[in-house]
């Protein structure tokens, strides 16, 4: 019976340092950090590798329930596949422990709010986006690849290939071909 921890931040310019500090005082053997968003499993390999890795018998520590997911869809799937292999979830600030009944319900009403504050957060988001735009202070990213069409005409005509003009001209390889398409 190993105690694992996992710590998440949203940004790479954040730190987890303090997360991590937290869990091996808890007793964590192993702890797995990243720094991903948590709205979606999606490209989470630490979390991913944090799972595989665990036993049955094993403890998962995190320090909040939103650094284990923020949408109340992925904690419950996350929390099922646990508990189905034999796994307790135990979260330290909000004191939760899955191996009894008060914490899975008390999980469950914590993971409804967390989503709940994403929700509030991306619409708070969205509406001083729409304000700027009307106020003209926000005109979105500039496009790079596209205003270079001729320049990447011209180069292609020469004969350098799709991936050296990419190069040259500092844009993804990607975005020539996206662009050299239309």
């Amino acid at each position: 019976m190993s105690i694992i921890g996992y710590a998440r931040v949203s940004t790479l310019d954040q730190d987890h340092t303090t997360q991590i500090e937290r869990l091996e005082s808890a007793s964590c053997k192993k702890v797995f950090s990243e720094k991903q968003s948590g709205t979606t499993k999606k490209n989470r390999t630490e979390l991913a590798l944090c799972l595989d890795y665990m036993r049955e018998g094993d403890t998962l520590v995190i320090t909040k329930i939103d650094r284990l997911a923020r949408s109340a869809r992925d904690l419950h799937n996350i929390v099922h596949d646990l508990e189905k292999s034999g796994i307790s979830l135990k979260v330290l600030d909000q004191n939760i422990d899955t191996s009894t009944p008060t914490g899975k319900a008390f999980l469950g009403m914590l993971a409804t709010f967390a989503e709940f504050e994403t929700n509030i957060r991306k619409e708070r988001q969205l509406e001083g986006i729409a304000k700027a735009k009307a106020q003209g202070k926000y005109t979105g990213r500039k496009a790079t690849a596209r205003a270079k069409k001729a320049e990447m005409l011209e180069l292609l005509q020469g004969g350098m290939s799709k991936p050296k003009i990419a190069k040259e001209l500092g844009v993804s390889v990607a975005s020539v071909y996206n662009v050299l398409k239309d």
